[in-house]
């Protein structure tokens, strides 16, 4: 990774949509729907581009390679406080959705304190259970905004998307119990 530029277009794009987070929340509260998945979609099409142009132009850096996953967690965990907020979908399930990340990044720092560092990479069931929040939140919001009734899809993809919430959580407990045991049983 190129660590020569930080502030280069890739980076720039993510920091734009880290600043979409509040105004995506205000067009929720605000009964903007539309707007809101507008917003939404364009911001998961400039996670696309940020990514393709890193990639495509050596652009890449250690900042965007964390500041990326950051700014897809800060939208994703606005998009279901939002909906949650406004009553257009259960709070057990942002409490959910939210509680996971909450969880891993506190283990995360939990491994740092004790001196056990441990790099959480994704997992194949995160990747899956993303793109199924994500598809939930698009469902929710373009059936608000361009009023049409989506309810039994969205009751599939919302179960789909708790099962795949808790799977996540189970996996990463696993592969995070893995590693503060081995590091335990390292020669120190």
């Amino acid at each position: 990774m190129s660590r020569d530029r930080t502030v280069n277009l890739p980076n720039i794009v993510t920091i734009v949509r880290i600043l979409l987070v509040p105004v995506l929340v205000w067009t929720i509260a605000a009964g903007e729907m539309r707007a809101a998945f507008l917003l939404f979609v364009a911001a998961g099409i400039s996670d696309g581009i940020d990514g393709f142009v890193a990639k495509r132009f050596g652009m890449t850096t250690d900042f965007g390679a964390h500041l990326d996953p950051l700014a897809d967690k800060m939208l994703i965990i606005a998009i279901f406080v939002g909906l949650g907020m406004v009553g257009a979908i259960p709070v057990w399930l942002v409490i959910l959705v939210v509680s996971r990340d909450i969880l891993i990044i506190g283990a995360v720092m939990l491994a740092m304190l004790l001196g056990r560092p441990v790099k959480m990479r994704p997992l194949m069931i995160s990747k899956l259970n993303t793109v199924m929040q994500i598809v939930f939140a698009s469902v929710v919001l373009a059936s608000l905004g361009f009023e049409f009734d989506a309810k039994p899809v969205q009751t599939v993809i919302m179960w789909m998307v708790a099962a795949l919430t808790l799977l996540s959580v189970g996996f990463y407990t696993r592969e995070w119990m893995r590693h503060m045991t081995a590091a335990e049983r390292e020669p120190g």
